[in-house]
C-alpha cells in the first residue's frame, strides 16, 4: 500500500505544473480569449480541470498541448508574407480585412465539423482515419500518403529553411550562418525531442507556442504605439468594396490566405495521445482556431495601420519591412530573429503531428507495421524518425519546391471530403451511435460544414480554372496514390500467405 501511495504521488508531483510552466499561461490566454464560448453545456471546460490529478492518465498529451499544437501548425510564415501579393489587386483596407475574416470563419467551420468527427471517431491520423471510416480504407490510404509527404514533410523543410533565412538575416551582422546546416540542425534536435517522450515533446511545443503568442501580441502593441504617420484602415465597407469582395481577385486571394490557415486541424492526428479526446478535441480544435484568427485580424490590421499599401505591395517579407518603417534598420535585424523564433513552434508541431499518420498507418498495413512501433512511453519513435528524415531529405536536395505548388490544391481536397463526411456519418448512424454517446456535436448544424464546403469548393474551382496544371498533378497524385494502395494490399495479403 505504501509503494502504491509513494508510486502515485511521484507521478502526480512530475505531472505538477509550477509556477512558470508554459501550460498554464496558454490556458489562461485561451480562456480569457474565448469565454463566451461554451462546447457543451452539460461539461465543464476541459482546460479548467485541476493538471494534478489522480484522473490523469500516464503517457498522454494534455488539452492545453493539443491547442499549442494547433496554434503552433497554423502560424508560420503566411500571415507575414501573403499580404503584399492580395494588395496587388485589392487596395481596400476593408477587404483585406474581410479576406482573413472569410478564411477565418471557413477554419472555424472546419474546426466545427472536425469537432465531431473526432469525439465520435476518437483515434490518431486526422484526415486518414476519417475517411477510411467514413468512406473507405483506399481514400484514407490516399489522403495519409498525401499528409506525410505533402502535408507535413515538405512543409517542415519549408519552414525549416524560413527560419534558417530569417536568422541568417538577423545575425548576418555578427557572424555568416550556414543556412541549410541551421535548417538541418533544428529538425534534428526536434526530431530526437519529440522521439523521447510525451513530457519532453509537449514541454517543447507549450514553450515555444507561448513564445510565438506573446512575441505576435508585442508587435502588434508596440508597433501601434509606435507609428508615426498612422494610415487610414476602414473596419466598414465603403463604395466599391461589395464588388471587390465578389471579384475573381478575391477568390484567388483567398487561396493565400486559406493556406495560411493551413494546420487547423492539426490535433487530429494526435487524438489517440490526447487526454480525454472525445470531451476534450472539440474544446482544443474550436480554442485554437479562434486564437489565431484573432491573431490573424489583429496583425494584418496592424501592417495596414503602419506603412502605406504601396511600401507593402508585391513584397513577401511584410513583417521586416513593417518593422523597419516603424522601427528603422534594428527593427528590421530583431523582426528577422522574432520571425525565426516564430518558425520553431510552427517545425516543431509538424514534426508532432505528421509521423502519426504513418503510426495508424502501419497499425493497418501489414507492410508498414514497423510505423506503428512505440516505445516503452507509447511515443512512435520510428515514425517521428522517419518523418524526421524525409524532411533531412528536402532540405538537402531542396525537391518539395515543385510539390508545394500543388499541395495548397490537394490538401484542401482531402480536407472538404472529410468536412462533407459528417453528412455521409449523421447518415449512417444518426446524431448519435447510441445511448450512451454523450460525445461533441457540430453548434448549428448543417451550416458549419455547408460554409466551409461552399468557401473550399469556390476556392478549388478558380484554382483549377487559373491555375490547371497544379489541379493536373494533383489528380495524378491521387490516381497513383490509389495505385500504391492496392499494391500495398495484394504486397500484404501475400505476405500473410
Amino acid at each position: 500500500m505504501y509503494e502504491a501511495r509513494t508510486a502515485d504521488r511521484n507521478q502526480l508531483k512530475s505531472m505538477r505544473m509550477s509556477p512558470t510552466n508554459p501550460a498554464r499561461l496558454i490556458r489562461s490566454v485561451v480562456n480569457s480569449l474565448i469565454a463566451p464560448l461554451k462546447i457543451n453545456q452539460s461539461e465543464s471546460n476541459p482546460l479548467d480541470r485541476p493538471e494534478s490529478t489522480a484522473s490523469r492518465v500516464a503517457n498522454k498529451y494534455t488539452p492545453t498541448t493539443a491547442i499549442a499544437v494547433v496554434i503552433a501548425n497554423m502560424i508560420g510564415t503566411g500571415v507575414f508574407t501573403s499580404i503584399g501579393y492580395q494588395i496587388i489587386d485589392i487596395k481596400s483596407s476593408f477587404a483585406i480585412l474581410m479576406l482573413w475574416l472569410v478564411g477565418g470563419l471557413a477554419a472555424l467551420c472546419g474546426a466545427l465539423t472536425y469537432a465531431e468527427l473526432a469525439s465520435r471517431l476518437p483515434r490518431s491520423g486526422g484526415e486518414y482515419n476519417f475517411l477510411s471510416q467514413l468512406y473507405h480504407p483506399s481514400v484514407g490510404f490516399v489522403s495519409g500518403w498525401v499528409s506525410f509527404t505533402v502535408g507535413f514533410a515538405a512543409p517542415t523543410a519549408l519552414a525549416a529553411m524560413t527560419f534558417a533565412a530569417y536568422l541568417n538575416s538577423a545575425m548576418s551582422h555578427i557572424i555568416e550562418i550556414n543556412r541549410t546546416a541551421a535548417a538541418l540542425i533544428l529538425v534534428v534536435a526536434i526530431t530526437l525531442i519529440h522521439g523521447r517522450n510525451h513530457s519532453a515533446s509537449g514541454g517543447l511545443q507549450n514553450w515555444f507556442t507561448v513564445i510565438k503568442v506573446l512575441l505576435i501580441a508585442v508587435f502588434v502593441v508596440t508597433v501601434t504605439a509606435a507609428v508615426s504617420n498612422p494610415q487610414p484602415v476602414s473596419l466598414l465597407p465603403v463604395t466599391g468594396d461589395g464588388a471587390v469582395i465578389a471579384s475573381s481577385a478575391f477568390a484567388v486571394s483567398l487561396i493565400y490566405v486559406n493556406y495560411a490557415y493551413t494546420g487547423w486541424n492539426a490535433a487530429t492526428y494526435i487524438t489517440g495521445e490526447i487526454e480525454n479526446p472525445d470531451r476534450s478535441m472539440p474544446f482544443v480544435l474550436i480554442a485554437g482556431t479562434s486564437v489565431v484568427i484573432l491573431l490573424y485580424l489583429a496583425l494584418n490590421a496592424t501592417f495596414l495601420y503602419a506603412v502605406p499599401m504601396e511600401m507593402l505591395e508585391g513584397k513577401l517579407e511584410i513583417g521586416v519591412i513593417v518593422a523597419q518603417h516603424t522601427f528603422g534598420e534594428t527593427g528590421a535585424l530583431i523582426m528577422g530573429g522574432v520571425l525565426s523564433l516564430l518558425l520553431i513552434s510552427t517545425v516543431s508541431a509538424m514534426l508532432m503531428a505528421g509521423p502519426r499518420v504513418l503510426q495508424v498507418m502501419g497499425e493497418d498495413f501489414r507492410l508498414f507495421k514497423m510505423l506503428a512501433v512505440s516505445n516503452a512511453g507509447g511515443v512512435p519513435r520510428t515514425a517521428i524518425y522517419t518523418q524526421g528524415g524525409l524532411t533531412v531529405l528536402f532540405i538537402v536536395t531542396s525537391t518539395f519546391e515543385s510539390v508545394l505548388v500543388f499541395s495548397g490544391f490537394i490538401l484542401g481536397l482531402s480536407s472538404l471530403a472529410t468536412v462533407l463526411g459528417v453528412f455521409v456519418l449523421r447518415f449512417r448512424k444518426g446524431a448519435d451511435n447510441g445511448p450512451d454517446n454523450t460525445g461533441y456535436r457540430t453548434w448549428l448544424y448543417p451550416l458549419p460544414p455547408l460554409i466551409y464546403s461552399a468557401i473550399m469548393l469556390w476556392t478549388l474551382t478558380f484554382i483549377t480554372i487559373n491555375r490547371p496544371q497544379e489541379a493536373i498533378v494533383a489528380a495524378i497524385v491521387i490516381t497513383l496514390g490509389f495505385v500504391s494502395y492496392g499494391l500495398t494490399e495484394r504486397a500484404s495479403t501475400r505476405s500473410l500467405s
